[in-house]
């Protein structure tokens, strides 16, 4: 049997050198990741029309090889590619299928393909005119937008939930007789689609539900069939718009804190995006440079924190978020939230004389301790681009916290895999009350110390009745022992944390393949489901999918 790589440049003879690469190019330049795990792959071949996808597909089910389809393949700290069987495996490259269709400037519908990054989306945006946000994220400009959707990902921008912004999917179904039997065509519509006859098709960008079963969430956190566009639905520019820091330096103050969250997001919903409670050592790997140095595999000390936190007057914890909508609406807010928080210690306003004061003063006087808060109100103005949709990389020094060998620097594109940043996420949902949180809180810091891995704590509250925590689990890669530590703490976590009633949301492909259960009744109909629109299991049949 010739070489898969083989098989594929004689199919694909058109294809320009840089799109077709044998096993290893292939692995040089996709296997690369901040798990530390290693991946097999035969060939890589990058496509951007869905014939050639197609084509593909029908090579795969023939010559019995498996494709692992990514977009900007910068899922840092999760993965991008999912474990396989001992079949070989193809990795589909979709970066150079970065198509922006628009569908309705007026109503703020637009339709992404898997390779549009939140920096390409933005631009496109900005050079159009269009008045809406970027839906991004904190894992910066060069993540693909499809990708975070299809992967139930959030942000802090009005459109929080990526997903249920998404209105539209177009996918390839990898079942040829699903083909035979659709007028001939391998694409995926919904009920509504099918039907209408007009030239526009505008409905069907313009409404999620479809008719009938609702089939288009099988395409989330799955490995059904390749998805090629999505509509989504864009938060428009507010006409008034600020964001807000408070500071608690009392420790005891957690339960306030969590009530001053949830009540927020209960009673003005719409008007206040997300909110992100972070702890002080959550905020001195944002600020601060690792008093141990980044090659070492070892905790901050009490007093170690207790120095850097003074230095960068940093508090205990710290609450982010943003109030959207008309002038007289946000001021009107914003006045609600400053009596609200008076429990906290300090509130800085993005729109505030305190943070135009300070800007002016570091930048007239830039050294000494001015220094140290020139580069908090960097970081405050980086965030505040975030909540108004401009993609940013504020957050991604933190993968660099323990990676001895590449400084973090936000003048380039970084990215944490090439970069071999070790970096894991521990990401469950929380029930929404104090007893809980502080239980959480407790629980991370008595854990993660034990396998020498730093506590650093971070709630998205997404609803009032829905909490989520971000736990990065930050290591040297190249350190066998930091390695097997950062799993080992990940594993604990896991488990332990479970029986308190804390699950993850989200799970690295590792995970999917070890703790995930065959014999649960959901995952039974998850595989049986895949089987109909995947009978040969070539996409990626380990993505959650035990």
């Amino acid at each position: 049997m010739p070489a898969v790589s083989e098989i594929l440049s004689n199919h694909f003879t058109n294809l320009p050198k840089e799109s077709l690469l044998n096993a290893e190019q292939a692995a040089q330049k996709y296997v690369p990741n901040t798990l530390g795990e290693s991946f097999l792959l035969s060939a890589a071949i990058s496509l951007t029309t869905h014939e050639d996808i197609r084509q593909l597909i029908e090579l795969a089910i023939t010559h019995g090889f498996i494709l692992q389809p990514v977009s900007s393949g910068n899922n840092w700290g999760y993965g991008s590619i999912a474990h396989s069987d001992e079949r070989e495996v193809v990795l589909l490259d979709l970066a150079n299928m970065n198509q922006i269709t628009p569908i309705s400037k007026e109503l703020g519908l637009i339709s992404v393909q898997p390779g549009v990054t939140q920096q390409q989306l933005y631009d496109y945006l900005k050079d159009n005119d269009w008045p809406y946000m970027t839906p991004v994220t904190g894992a910066g400009p060069s993540c693909s937008i499809l990708a975070n959707a299809l992967e139930r990902g959030y942000g802090i921008t009005p459109h929080t939930d990526h997903f249920a912004a998404v209105n539209k999917i177009t996918a390839i179904i990898p079942n040829p007789e699903f083909w035979e039997n659709s007028a001939k065509t391998c694409l995926y519509e919904s009920g509504v689609g099918t039907l209408d006859l007009s030239n526009e098709k505008v409905v069907d960008h313009s409404f999620k539900w479809g008719l009938g079963a609702y089939i288009d969430g099988l395409f989330t956190q799955s490995s059904m069939a390749i998805v090629t566009d999505i509509t989504i639905r864009l938060a428009e520019k507010p006409e008034g718009f600020t964001s807000f820091y408070i500071k608690i330096n009392d420790a005891e103050k957690l339960d306030a804190t969590v009530r001053f969250i949830r009540d927020t997001l209960r009673d003005f919903e719409g008007i206040i995006g997300s909110i992100n409670l972070m702890d002080k050592r959550r905020l001195l790997a944002m600020v601060a440079e690792n008093p141990n140095g980044n090659g070492s595999h070892s905790v901050m000390t009490d007093e170690q924190i207790a120095e850097l936190a003074k230095k960068n007057d940093v508090s205990e914890w710290m609450i982010a978020g943003s109030i959207y909508g008309q002038k007289g609406v946000v001021k009107a807010v914003k006045s609600l939230i400053r009596k609200r928080a008076g429990f906290a210690n300090q509130t800085i306003w993005s729109d505030g004389l305190l943070i135009k004061l300070g800007k002016l003063v570091s930048n007239l006087f830039p050294f000494g301790f001015l220094k140290a808060a020139k580069e908090q109100l960097k970081a405050l103005d980086e965030g505040i681009d975030i909540m108004l949709g401009k993609p940013q990389q504020v957050a991604l020094p933190l993968a660099y916290w323990r990676n001895p060998r590449v400084q973090p620097d936000k003048s380039r594109i970084m990215n944490p895999a090439t970069d071999a940043c070790g970096l894991l996420w521990y990401a469950p949902l929380i029930p929404m009350n104090e007893e809980k949180i502080r239980e959480f809180v407790a629980f991370i810091r008595k854990t993660t110390p034990k396998y020498k891995i730093e506590p650093l704590i971070t709630f998205t509250n997404l609803k009032h009745d829905c909490i989520d925590s971000t736990i990065p689990i930050i290591f040297d890669l190249h350190n066998p022992e930091a390695r097997q530590n950062a799993y080992d703490c990940l594993n604990e976590l896991y488990e332990e944390g479970r029986k308190r009633g804390y699950v993850p949301y989200r799970m690295n492909v590792t995970q999917q393949r070890e703790v995930l259960s065959a014999d649960v009744m959901h995952w039974q109909i998850v595989k049986s489901i895949k089987a109909v629109f995947d009978p040969n299991n070539i996409i990626a049949p380990g993505r959650y999918n035990p």
